[in-house]
């Protein structure tokens, strides 16, 4: 039987002077009770109470037992009430991470929205391209974007992220604008240094094509690999979080978007789904609502 529900009982009937009053505050039956004061009896080899059929009072050892546990039942309440408190209210160090180009674009906001919402919240965040293992390094929440490997972790999907192979109109100018996959060959290719796949795949009417482009230029960082394009450098596969305004404004162009199959996910990943912190569900809650199922960023692209 459980030593704190026989402690619970017991300062019940010493507060209450009876099983039958202790049983209703405690929600159980006086056998119940009684049951419970028997046990812990048992255990302890001493009587805790003298009872009468008029009335139950605690003995010599029952009352030093009571100035003994009081104070440790009370703590066990508080930190139960603390717990509660922390699944209800955000509170504590939330940290995340996330890549880095999408975390300043459109992360950035929505954490600083959360922390300002919150001021029993503490927050730290790591934007960088590099994989980070979210267990290791102590991370709550990460944010990936593309398919996901095989974990124990659990993945919540935040919105769709779209990609096309886009360049300069100047480039395209100068180069021609590709029709087929195939005329991408006579391109040069702005690469990332973090690319899965050095390919690009596409839907032809023989099946699914890859094409490699030839690399000209390679980066680590998205936003540089941006610039290089904007500079009439060549042509690259980036995410619409990225290239959004530039689509909208005419700075860039896609090319073979009817037949591009690149799109991918946006991801929130976190160890536990099993009593899962304040902090972490609400922040996820708040992202998924932030982006939602088609998000802001793609609103009005021209392809």
């Amino acid at each position: 039987m459980d030593k704190f529900l026989e402690f619970q009982a017991f300062l019940e009937v010493s507060e209450e002077g009876s099983f039958s009053r202790a049983a209703d505050a405690l929600g159980l039956t006086p056998s119940a009770v009684s049951k419970q004061i028997r046990a812990l009896e048992d255990r302890l080899g001493v009587r805790l109470f003298h009872r009468t059929t008029r009335r139950v009072s605690l003995t010599d050892a029952g009352r030093a037992f009571r100035e003994r546990i009081e104070s440790v039942v009370q703590e066990v309440d508080e930190a139960e009430q603390a717990v509660a408190q922390l699944q209800a209210e955000p509170r504590g160090l939330l940290r995340v991470g996330a890549p880095m180009d999408f975390g300043r674009a459109h992360l950035a906001n929505a954490i600083a929205q959360f922390a300002a919402a919150h001021a029993a919240l503490e927050v730290e965040v790591e934007f960088a391209d590099r994989f980070v293992d979210v267990v290791e390094e102590g991370f709550d929440v990460v944010v990936r974007i593309g398919v996901l490997a095989e974990s124990s972790l659990v993945a919540r999907r935040l919105a769709p992220c779209r990609r096309l192979v886009c360049g300069s109109p100047e480039y395209l100018d100068a180069r021609g604008r590709p029709e087929r996959p195939e005329d991408l060959l006579a391109h040069h290719r702005v690469g990332y240094a973090y690319e899965v796949e050095r390919s690009w795949r596409f839907d032809t009417p023989h099946g699914t094509k890859r094409i490699t482009v030839p690399v000209r230029h390679r980066s680590n960082n998205g936003e540089l690999t941006r610039e290089l394009l904007l500079a009439g450098e060549g042509l690259s596969l980036l995410p619409t979080f990225l290239i959004a305004e530039d689509l909208r404004r005419g700075r860039l162009e896609a090319v073979c978007a009817e037949s591009l199959r690149a799109d991918t996910q946006i991801h929130a990943v976190y160890p536990h789904r099993k009593h899962l912190s304040a902090k972490v569900r609400q922040f996820v809650d708040q992202l998924a609502t932030h982006y939602r199922p088609r998000p802001y960023w793609d609103e009005g692209l021209p392809v």
